[in-house]
């Protein structure tokens, strides 16, 4: 007996559908619930019964398993191709329900739309889980730095993936997005919300360009507004930060935040950055164009304080590698577990944050307060904007960004420079190292 050839459905099915005049074994019955009820189960295998008689739908049957496991299914040919597809399991699914289905997928055949290749291919649809790995791997890894990339990783494990992971990626609209939004703006402030919102955009972008989904369900949703978040360490500030620093537990965390501090490097220059990007003889720290902003290579002189504390830490690093009788790691700041770097510091900053008293502070206002402590020293915003590896710096003099201008209010004031500097500027140089 000829099979169909299906790609759902057991292939040992005793059946194949009746002729168009709907009567099978000369049984001409249509499908009831009590009569699904009575229907044996084979002896092995599967077997299924057709719904006949007038108005009945051709291919419209229960297969019964010889466990008696009953299911409604229904058999067409589309472009040539016998297919058997499952509706559902009974009594789930009731025969009159089942009949409609089954006759809204006859009226889809009709119009030569294969519902089960329809079905396999929702089943097999990305998530935004999967969009937000491919993403990770394909575009943030590649044409961002490590710390953003990094960022964009923790924003998908902790905000992203736990709300809208399991969706298919088209199946999200802008109301699943905008309700995503108003959550975070409640629950973690309107900058981390706007920050995920960007990142959706992004990756619904991409997942255009992968033929994934043919719209952007982030478009047009409002943003919250931003005020620029300008916060600097004041004196007393630096002064608990300088004690909290050397009675913090994990020291190699702490030089991390000490070298922050003195160079207004960027977090991911200074957890990335290598022994061989400082000449330490020289005092200049050379930052390779993947680790920089601009992407291009920034030589960057070091202040005395800096220089002593890549020192020590460099001897100490000898010190250590000797008496495990291994090599110094190319790393300044090398992981506890494994042979990379730090890859983050943000519990360290926590702690360092709550042991000094201090709150509202991010680990990237750090260089707004060295900033502010080159400000003191009267160092003009140009060369101000060229130590911080800002793109308006020595090349263009008469520029001034917005963290130029930010910077400004925090220059010595008129009676500052007649009565010499405040506190404020006291611990710029000193008692961070």
């Amino acid at each position: 007996m000829r099979r169909i050839s299906a790609v759902e459905g057991d292939p040992n099915d005793l059946a194949c559908p009746p002729p168009k005049n709907q009567t099978s074994a000369g049984n001409d019955k249509k499908l009831t619930d009590s009569r699904v009820r009575g229907l044996k189960s084979p002896a092995k295998g599967n077997k299924i019964t057709y719904d006949t008689g007038p108005d009945s739908i051709r291919g419209f049957g229960i297969r019964v398993t010889a466990s008696g496991a009953r299911a409604f299914v229904l058999n067409y040919v589309v472009a040539g191709r016998e297919r058997r597809m499952t509706i559902g399991e009974y009594p789930a699914w009731g025969v009159a329900a089942a009949r409609e289905e089954a006759k809204r997928l006859r009226q889809k055949v009709d119009r030569g739309v294969d519902p089960l290749a329809e079905k396999i291919a929702a089943r097999e649809a990305p998530t935004v889980a999967e969009l937000a790995d491919r993403y990770l791997e394909e575009w943030a890894n590649v044409n961002k730095r490590s710390g953003p990339a990094a960022d964009d990783a923790s924003m998908l494990r902790r905000l992203v993936k736990p709300e809208l992971g399991n969706r298919k990626v088209k199946s999200i609209e802008y109301e699943d997005i905008t309700r995503l939004h108003h959550r975070l703006t409640k629950t973690n402030g309107p900058y981390q919300a706007n920050r995920v919102l960007a990142l959706l955009s992004k990756m619904f972008v991409l997942a255009i360009h992968w033929k994934m989904r043919t719209d952007n369900p982030t478009k047009h949703i409002q943003r919250n507004t931003e005020q620029p978040r300008n916060r600097y360490l004041s004196g007393d500030e630096m002064r608990r930060l300088t004690e909290a620093l050397a009675a913090h537990p994990n020291q190699i965390a702490a030089n991390a935040v000490r070298l922050l501090l003195l160079t207004g490097a960027r977090r991911g220059e200074v957890l990335g950055a290598t022994w061989d990007q400082f000449g330490l003889k020289g005092g200049v720290w050379t930052k390779p164009s993947a680790h920089t902003k601009q992407e291009r290579e920034h030589r960057v002189p070091l202040s005395a304080p800096a220089l002593k504390l890549l020192v020590d830490m460099r001897t100490d690093a000898e010190q250590r590698a000797a008496e495990k009788r291994r090599d110094v790691s190319p790393y300044v700041f090398p992981a506890r577990v494994g042979n990379g770097p730090m890859v983050e510091i943000k519990t360290a900053w926590a702690a360092l944050c709550k042991a000094a008293d201090i709150s509202g502070v991010r680990i990237h206002d750090l260089r707004h307060s060295y900033a502010s402590m080159l400000a003191s020293a009267g160092l003009s915003l140009p060369v101000i904007g060229a130590l911080h590896g800002a793109e308006n710096g020595f090349e263009n003099p008469n520029a001034q960004t917005s963290h130029s201008i930010c910077w400004a209010p925090i220059a010595p004031s008129s009676e500052e420079r007649a009565n010499g500097p405040s506190r404020r500027s006291a611990p710029c140089w000193s008692g961070v190292s």
